[in-house]
C-alpha cells in the first residue's frame, strides 16, 4: 500500500541497541535514531504538527508564508509540510550553522536569512528579532516560534513518548535528550512520566547554555551566557516548551566531548548522527556510574550526520578547534627539531648522491630545481640501477632520476601520509610556515605512530 504524501512517513524510527562505545556501562543502552525521518531529523514530527495546529486554529491560511528562526531541522521539517500544503518558507538562522543545513533548506524551496550568533535575543539582528519583524511586515504569514509554541512539546507528547515506551515494552527507565527548545524533551517525559513516574528524565546541556542553571535555581543568570560551537541545542533564555517538573537532572557537555563521541558514534556503532547526538551519548556516559545492571536507557538522536561534513566530520574543521588529538606532518617534524632537508640538484652525480644518504644515514632524497622539487632519488632506485651498470655512478642524477614526492599542507594529519607513501613513493614533502621544505619518509610514519 502507498503513501499519500512524504508527511505520512514521519516518525515510527528505530530504536537501535548500542554496543561497543556503551560496553562499560551495565545498563541496557538503546538509541531513539530519529533521523530516519524524511527530513531526517526529529524536528519533523513537531514542525508538522504546528503547521497543523496554525490550520486548525486559523493562524495559517492557503497560499501563505511560514516564517521560522531555525538552526535548520525545523526549517527542513517545516520546508516539507510546505511542499506538501502548497505554503512559501522565510527561515531566518545563525551563522554559526553548517553551510549543509543551509542549502538543503534552499533546495526544498526557503528562502534563508542568515543572522549573527553573538547578539541577545532581544537585539534587532538577531535570528528571533528578524523573524518576528517578517511577521509584522509580510501580508498573511505565520511565526511559527517553536520555542514557545506548545505544539511543539504536543507533537512529542503525542508520537515519541509513546513509541519509547511501546518499543521498549514499557521497560524504559531512563530518558536521556539534549536540551534546546524543551519540546522534545518536555513532550517526551511528559507522556513517559504519565506512564511511569520514576522514568529518570536527564537533560544534557551545553557550556554556554543557560538552561542547566535555570533548572538548578530558576535563575535566568545571563552571565551563563557565552558563545559556544555545539548546534541545536543549549539556549540564551528560557523557551515556554519547558516544564522543568518533568525534567530530573541536567548535565553539561564541552562543545569537543560532543563532537568527539558524534565521530565515535559513527565510526563503532554505524550510526551516521550529527552533533547533538554526540552530546546526548557523551552526557550519559559521563552520568554512567548513576547506572544499575536492569535499567534501560533511551538517548535520542536527533538528526543526520550529513548536515555536519564540512564540520565535525572535517578533520581540518576539527584541528582548528583543538578538538581532533591528531598527529600531523608538522608534529613528526617538531619531534626531530626541524633538521635541515638534505636535497640534491639534477647536476649532482650519483655517486655525490650515495655519499650524501651514507653521510646523513637517510634513503629518501628530494630533487630540487632551485627551491622546487622537481624529482626524487631513492636507496633502492639507485641500487637497482648502479647493481645492473656500475657506471652509472659516474652519471648525473636527471638520468636516474625517480617521481617527485607528494606535496601536502604542513597539518596533514599523519594517517593520511600513511596512504601517500606506497612501496614506488617513499617519502612526503610539506612546506612550513616559512615556506621551506620539509620531508616524511615510511619510517617517520611508522615512528610517530609508535610513540
Amino acid at each position: 500500500m502507498w503513501l499519500n504524501n512524504i508527511l505520512e512517513t514521519i516518525g515510527n524510527t528505530p530504536l537501535i541497541k548500542l554496543n561497543k562505545i556503551v560496553k562499560d556501562i551495565p545498563a541496557t543502552v538503546l538509541a531513539k535514531v530519529d533521523y530516519f525521518n524524511p527530513g531526517n531529523s526529529i524536528k519533523d514530527r513537531m514542525a508538522l504538527k504546528m503547521v497543523e495546529v496554525a490550520e486548525k486554529e486559523g493562524k495559517l491560511k492557503p497560499g501563505g508564508t511560514i516564517i521560522e528562526c531555525t538552526s535548520g531541522n525545523t526549517g527542513m521539517g517545516l520546508a516539507l509540510a510546505a511542499c506538501v500544503k502548497g505554503y512559501k518558507c522565510i527561515f531566518t538562522t545563525t551563522d554559526k550553522q553548517s553551510k549543509e543545513k543551509m542549502d538543503i533548506l534552499k533546495a526544498v524551496g526557503a528562502e534563508v536569512i542568515v543572522c549573527p550568533t553573538n547578539v541577545e535575543p532581544d537585539d534587532p539582528r538577531s535570528y528571533y528579532s528578524v523573524a518576528r519583524r517578517l511577521e509584522k511586515e509580510i501580508p498573511n504569514s505565520y511565526l511559527c516560534n517553536q520555542y514557545d509554541n506548545l505544539a511543539n512539546r504536543l507533537a512529542h507528547y503525542e508520537t515519541t513518548g509513546p513509541e519509547i515506551w511501546k518499543q521498549t515494552e514499557g521497560k524504559i527507565t531512563h530518558f536521556v535528550c539534549t536540551a534546546g527548545t524543551g519540546g522534545t524533551i518536555t513532550g517526551t517525559a511528559m507522556y513517559l512520566k504519565e506512564q511511569n513516574p520514576d522514568i529518570q528524565v536527564w537533560a544534557i546541556d551545553v557550556y554556554g547554555s543557560l538552561l542547566t542553571k535555570y533548572f538548578r535555581t530558576g535563575e535566568v543568570d545571563m552571565n551563563e551566557v557565552h558563545p559556544y560551537i555545539s548546534e541545536g541545542f543549549g539556549e540564551d533564555f528560557v523557551p515556554q516548551n519547558y516544564d522543568m517538573s518533568v525534567i530530573d537532572h541536567f548535565e553539561q557537555v564541552t562543545d569537543k566531548d560532543g563532537a568527539i563521541m558524534a565521530r565515535r558514534i559513527a565510526k563503532e556503532e554505524g550510526l551516521f548522527c550529527g552533533y547533538s547526538a554526540g552530546s546526548c551519548l557523551q552526557g550519559l556516559m559521563q552520568l554512567k556510574d548513576r547506572l544499575k545492571k536492569d535499567d534501560v536507557v533511551v538517548c535520542i538522536f536527533h538528526d543526520h550526520g550529513s548536515r555536519y561534513v564540512a564540520k565535525i566530520y572535517n578533520d581540518q574543521w576539527m584541528m582548528e578547534r583543538g578538538f581532533l588529538d591528531v598527529k600531523t606532518f608538522k608534529d613528526i617534524v617538531n619531534a626531530r627539531a626541524h633538521k635541515k632537508l638534505i636535497t640534491v640538484q639534477p647536476t649532482h652525480t650519483v655517486a655525490e648522491a650515495v655519499e650524501l644518504m651514507k653521510k646523513y644515514d637517510i634513503d629518501q632524497v628530494p630533487v630540487m630545481n632551485g627551491e622546487e622539487p622537481v624529482g626524487a632519488i631513492s636507496e633502492n632506485g639507485l641500487f637497482k640501477k648502479v647493481f645492473s651498470d656500475p657506471e652509472i655512478k659516474n652519471a648525473t642524477i636527471q638520468s636516474v632520476i625517480e617521481t617527485p614526492y607528494p606535496v601536502v599542507a604542513f597539518d596533514t594529519p599523519v594517517e593520511r601520509l600513511g596512504s601517500l607513501i606506497t612501496k614506488e613513493n617513499g617519502a612526503v614533502l610539506a612546506k612550513d610556515e616559512k615556506g621551506d621544505y620539509h620531508i616524511v619518509t615510511r619510517y617517520d610514519v611508522i615512528q610517530s605512530l609508535a610513540k
